[in-house]
């Protein structure tokens, strides 16, 4: 099956646990991987002023990929569905940082562009609301049915 793994805002601004970079690293490392970084600019997204928080202005990925782009807000940059419809893969694995806000966010964005987003559901965690992600991977069965393991996705790779 051709798939890409679209890792979401695994970078210092959301302290992500160890558990999670060192997953995701291996995933990565076995296949084609684009990740989002979540950089604030005012001006585009008002977090300072809503939220009374902000995520980093400057910020990298922890975790190596093909390519990395960078998004303000919730949902992925118009390029990066851009350039993940252009890799015409079956599906779109998806992990990574918010299960229920950005991860979630991603899988309408990837939903709505046609593609098929299946989460990885033992590669993500939940906002400061629901840590686990539980919630999350709950919405994420609601609308989009597909979910994984890192153990099924390794086993599908060989």
């Amino acid at each position: 099956m051709r798939q890409v793994l679209l890792i979401v805002d695994v970078q210092s601004t959301f302290s992500p646990p160890e558990w999670l970079v060192d997953g995701v690293r291996a995933l990565s490392a076995r296949m084609p991987a684009v990740a989002s970084v979540e950089l604030h600019d005012e001006q585009i997204t008002p977090f300072e002023k809503q939220l009374g928080w902000h995520p980093a202005a400057e910020d990298e990925s922890l975790v190596e990929a093909d390519q990395v782009f960078i998004k303000h807000g919730y949902g992925q940059s118009a390029e990066a569905i851009a350039y993940l419809k252009q890799l015409g893969v079956e599906r779109v694995l998806v992990c990574g940082i918010q299960t229920e806000t950005c991860v979630l966010a991603a899988g309408f964005a990837l939903f709505d562009a046609g593609l098929n987003p299946t989460l990885i559901t033992d590669l993500t965690v939940g906002s400061s609301l629901d840590r686990s992600g539980q919630m999350g991977i709950n919405l994420w069965k609601h609308h989009f049915r597909q979910v994984t393991t890192r153990a099924e996705v390794i086993a599908e790779l060989g």
